[in-house]
C-alpha cells in the first residue's frame, strides 16, 4: 500500500513539475531578473535575514546570536487589562480626589474607549502597603504576590497605541495591530528551535472560559511555517484534541501511516522546495511522538500534595492554577514557550463581575496564590535563573470612573487607558526588586520611563540571546521582524 502512494505521489510530481516549476520559480525569477536591471544589480537585503538553515526538522535545537540568560519564557496575558491602579500602582492623590469631577485640562485630545462627557474621578478601590527589602507598593488584592515582590522588576510606565482589546493583544503579541504577524512565542520557537524532540516548542493554555478577544491569531505563526505556531493544551480532558487513536486503529498502524504519507511529503519537498511541507512532515511527527509524552507531562496528578497546596490547584478542572503548574512542567521538559492566557479582565463597571472592587478581586483572587507558587516553585528547582516568567495585560486602566453617554455606570469601573501601564517580569537576568518608569500623581500620564510594546519584546528576546533589529525574516521582498523598526532593550531593569 505504501509503495503504491510513493509511485503515484512520483507520477504526480513529474506530470505537473513542468507547470508548477514556470508558476513557481520561472516567473519570480523573470520578475527579479528585471527588478535587479532596474535597480542595477542593488542587493537590498544583503545581510538582513538570519532565518535558520533549513532542515528536514525544523524544531531542531539552534544557537542564539549571543549566550542567553533564558532558556525558556513563561507568559502570563491577563486577557481583558487588569487596572493598575488597584494592584501595583498607587496614587494616594487619586484617592483623595475620589468621586470629584475630573478636570477638563486633563481630558482634552485624549481618546477613550466609552468615557463621554465629564467623568468622575475614581479613587483606589484596594488597600496598599509597600513589601520586601524593595518596598514595593503591593495591594491586598495580591497578598501572596507580595512575599515574591523582590523577585520581579516592574514596568510601571508601559505605553501603546491600541485602545480595543483585539488589536491590542495582536499588538502585544506580534507587534502589530494586524492579523498576519508572527506572535512572540512562534518567533522564538522559529529562532531557537525546542530541546524536547516529543513536545512542542509552543505550548499555549487559557483560562477563564473563553480565548482572549484577537483570538487564536495571538498564537498564531503567521508568515512564519505553521510547525512554529502555539500548540493550545487543555488541563481538563484530552491535553490535545484528536491526539489519541481513532477506534480501530491502533499506535503501530498509525506509524506505518504516517511513515508513508511523510515519505510522500519528502518526495513533494524535494520537487517543490516548499517549506510548508517540512512543517507538515514534522506535525505529523511530533503528532505521534506527542501521544506518548504529552499525557504524562499535562497530568498533575502525579504531584505531590503540597505542591497543590502551593498552587491552589484541583486535578480534572481547568483552571488558572492548574495551567501555572503545567507551565512549571513544561519548562522543565525543555519547551521554549509557554503561553498562559486567563479571560476575564475587563474592568468597565457595567455589572458586579466587571467592577475593580468586587470582580477584579475575584480575579486577583484566582491569580494569587498561582503565580507566586509558579515563582517560588521555580526559584527552588533552580528554573528561575534561566525562565524568563513575564506578566500583564494589553493596556491599563484610566484613573476616571467609566460613564457612558455621559453617565455613570452601576458599578465602579475604569475605562481604557494606553498611555500608561504596569507590567513586570522576573528571573533569567532580571533584576530582583527591581523597578522602572513612573506615572504622574494619579496614575494617568507616564512622566518617566516610559517604554513601548516593542521595547519589552526586544527585552525578551535580548535575553533570549538574540539581537532584536538582526532577528529578521524574509517575506514579501523584505525582512521583518517581530519589532517592526522599533524596540530599545530595557536596560534598566537588566541585571
Amino acid at each position: 500500500m505504501a509503495e503504491k502512494i510513493i509511485q503515484e505521489a512520483n507520477d504526480r510530481a513529474a506530470r505537473f513539475f513542468s507547470r508548477r516549476h514556470f508558476l513557481n520559480d520561472c516567473v519570480t525569477g523573470l520578475g527579479a531578473t528585471a527588478l535587479g536591471s532596474l535597480l542595477g544589480g542593488c542587493n537590498l537585503f544583503s545581510g538582513s535575514s538570519t532565518a535558520p538553515v533549513q532542515s528536514l526538522n525544523p524544531l531542531e535545537p539552534r544557537a542564539p546570536h549571543f549566550p542567553a540568560r533564558a532558556k525558556s519564557v513563561i507568559y502570563l496575558h491577563m486577557a481583558g487589562a487588569p487596572s493598575q491602579l488597584e494592584m501595583f500602582d498607587y496614587k494616594p492623590e487619586l484617592e483623595k480626589l475620589h468621586n470629584q469631577l475630573c478636570p477638563q485640562s486633563i481630558l482634552e485630545g485624549k481618546k477613550f474607549a466609552f468615557i463621554r462627557g465629564v467623568p468622575r474621578m475614581l479613587g483606589p478601590q484596594a488597600v496598599f502597603k509597600q513589601h520586601g527589602e524593595s518596598r514595593a507598593w503591593v495591594s491586598d488584592y495580591m497578598p501572596h504576590f507580595a512575599e515574591r515582590v523582590d523577585d520581579v522588576s516592574f514596568l510601571k510606565a508601559v505605553q501603546t497605541d491600541q485602545f480595543n482589546h483585539g488589536p491590542a493583544q495582536l499588538f502585544m503579541h506580534t507587534g502589530s495591530a494586524r492579523l498576519g504577524r508572527p506572535s512572540i512565542g512562534s518567533w522564538v520557537t522559529w529562532g531557537l528551535g525546542s530541546e524536547n524532540s516529543n513536545l512542542p516548542g509552543f505550548v499555549v493554555l487559557t483560562s477563564g472560559g473563553k480565548t482572549p478577544d484577537a483570538g487564536k491569531s495571538v498564537w498564531g505563526s503567521g508568515f512564519l511555517p505553521s510547525v512554529y505556531q502555539g500548540v493550545q493544551c487543555r488541563s481538563k480532558g484530552e491535553p490535545v484534541l484528536y491526539l489519541s487513536d481513532p477506534e480501530g486503529l491502533n499506535r503501530d498502524l498509525r506509524y506505518q501511516g504516517i511513515q508513508a504519507i511523510n515519505e510522500v511529503n519528502r518526495l513533494e519537498y524535494e520537487a517543490f522546495q516548499d517549506p510548508e511541507i517540512l512543517s507538515r512532515i514534522s506535525q505529523y511527527e511530533l503528532a505521534y511522538k506527542m501521544q506518548i509524552s504529552v499525557p504524562g507531562v499535562m497530568d498533575i496528578n502525579n504531584e505531590p500534595q503540597y505542591i497543590h497546596e502551593l498552587y491552589g490547584t484541583e486535578p480534572g478542572k481547568e483552571s488558572f492554577a492548574n495551567n501555572c503548574l503545567l507551565a512549571r512542567k513544561l519548562v522543565e521538559k525543555g519547551v521554549r514557550f509557554v503561553q498562559l492566557f486567563d479571560w476575564g479582565w475587563d474592568a468597565h463597571g457595567t455589572d458586579e463581575a466587571t467592577a475593580v472592587n468586587y470582580g477584579m478581586r475575584n480575579k486577583c483572587r484566582e491569580i494569587d496564590k498561582p503565580i507566586s507558587a509558579l515563582l517560588l516553585d521555580l526559584k527552588q528547582r533552580g528554573l528561575l535563573d534561566e525562565t524568563l516568567v513575564v506578566w500583564g495585560g494589553e493596556f491599563g486602566r484610566t484613573p476616571m470612573q467609566e460613564n457612558r453617554d455621559g453617565k455613570d455606570m452601576p458599578y465602579m469601573g475604569r475605562d481604557h487607558h494606553v498611555d500608561a501601564f504596569t507590567m513586570w517580569m522576573a528571573g533569567a537576568g532580571v533584576k530582583r526588586g527591581g523597578s522602572w518608569g513612573e506615572t504622574d500623581e494619579i496614575g494617568f500620564s507616564a512622566v518617566k520611563g516610559q517604554v513601548a510594546v516593542h521595547d519589552v519584546h526586544a527585552t525578551i528576546l535580548q535575553q533570549l540571546g538574540f539581537d532584536h533589529e538582526k532577528m529578521t525574516y524574509q517575506f514579501q521582498g523584505r525582512p521583518f521582524r517581530l519589532t517592526d523598526v522599533h524596540g530599545h532593550v530595557i536596560q534598566e531593569i537588566l541585571g
